[in-house]
């Protein structure tokens, strides 16, 4: 059954459609908010909460950059459930993190209509505000994009949206589609009761699937899957030991900006903001006379590891680790290789679904049996 809406639109009207989409939606009372990238009055994007449709001419949902990772966002607004239907537009990376969190009841859907995007990357995000001063628009960016080239002027979208295997948005009600859309259009795609009646609500009826959508989709998948491979046997071909970790870590100063961006890093305190790690000026001395010296800020690989063994099972591969780090470590490829290995191990992916159990939140009789030494 057909479940798409298409919208035409002229040249550099993408965003004008898009904003009159969801400030018809508003209007009509069929959301009463709107969480989405917009431009800002300075420059910029960033995820806002309108609630007024008069500032809904400024979204900008394919503008390529993730200031932050929305599922943290989405999370402040819907913990504690506010009783007004907001429609919130996220990236896949973002929608995975995001049902992560609603698991551990760090998230709320009652009131949600969940919109993601088919997401082709994103900048950095001092290198996305260079392209924004020079011209570049989302729909430039879309169009180059589509046709496999995200380079310009040296600049790339980030590592872990090349290995994203994860370009399509699952676990939505509803989702923008430019992939097989063309360049003058853009489809709506409905996959849920929920999507059904909002597109009904606000007037909109659903026609034919984009015919070249499902080959371009599994195209780009392909060709991220492929990327992915190569960049995790190259990663663990050259980290071998804890030695090698270390010398990829070594540039830490213990800053925990990687933890403060992660969307999934999800303890209310952390260890490492406590008392067990502000130690005495005697603990620092014994330590440093068992070597003759102590590197300061001590701590850095047991805090990787320790945040490598709480989320490795939950963590989306968004990247904002790495683009949180004030010294450029690569953070990314440390974590996606763990968490492969992970949650290969249990079987499990990180937002593939709302109902599936997170391991180690449950008792399976035959879990681990090598490890536990069960007799079958």
């Amino acid at each position: 059954m057909a479940n798409f809406t298409k919208l035409s639109f002229k040249k550099g009207e993408l965003n004008k459609k898009l904003a009159d989409f969801f400030k018809g939606m508003m209007e009509k009372r069929v959301v009463d908010a709107l969480l989405a990238p917009m431009k800002q009055p300075k420059r910029g994007v960033m995820q806002t909460l309108i609630t007024d449709p008069s500032h809904v001419e400024a979204i900008d949902p394919f503008a390529p950059v993730v200031p932050v990772n929305g599922a943290k966002v989405a999370s402040s607004i819907t913990a504690t459930p506010s009783g007004r239907k907001t429609a919130i537009l996220l990236r896949s990376c973002e929608i995975r993190a995001l049902v992560e969190l609603g698991k551990l009841k760090l998230a709320n859907f009652d009131d949600v209509l969940l919109v993601g995007i088919d997401c082709l990357g994103r900048y950095e995000n001092l290198d996305f505000l260079s392209l924004q001063a020079q011209g570049e628009t989302s729909e430039s960016f879309i169009e180059k994009a589509l046709a496999g080239d995200t380079k310009t002027d040296e600049v790339d979208i980030s590592g872990a949206c090349k290995i994203c295997e994860f370009p399509v948005a699952d676990n939505v009600d509803l989702r923008l589609c430019v992939i097989g859309a063309g360049t003058d259009s853009l489809y709506i795609e409905s996959l849920t009761p929920k999507g059904d009646n909002a597109l009904e609500a606000a007037g909109f009826s659903t026609g034919d699937t984009p015919s070249s959508r499902d080959a371009g989709v599994k195209q780009l998948v392909s060709a991220r899957k492929t990327a992915r491979d190569e960049e995790f046997a190259g990663y663990r071909e050259s980290t071998h030991s804890f030695d090698e970790l270390e010398d990829r870590l070594a540039a830490c100063i213990n800053c925990y900006n990687c933890r403060v961006a992660c969307p999934v890093c999800y303890c209310k305190e952390c260890v490492f903001v406590t008392d067990t790690f502000r130690h005495n000026a005697d603990q620092y001395m014994g330590w440093a006379d068992t070597f003759g010296t102590l590197k300061m800020p001590t701590d850095t690989m047991f805090y990787h590891l320790t945040r490598m063994s709480h989320m490795s099972l939950f963590c989306v591969g968004c990247g904002q680790c790495t683009s949180a780090c004030p010294n450029s470590i690569d953070l990314m490829p440390v974590f996606r290789t763990a968490a492969q290995k992970t949650q290969g191990r249990f079987n499990y992916q990180a937002g593939r679904s709302h109902d599936e159990k997170q391991p180690l939140t449950v008792f399976e009789n035959d879990e681990l049996v090598e490890v536990t030494g069960q007799v079958k």
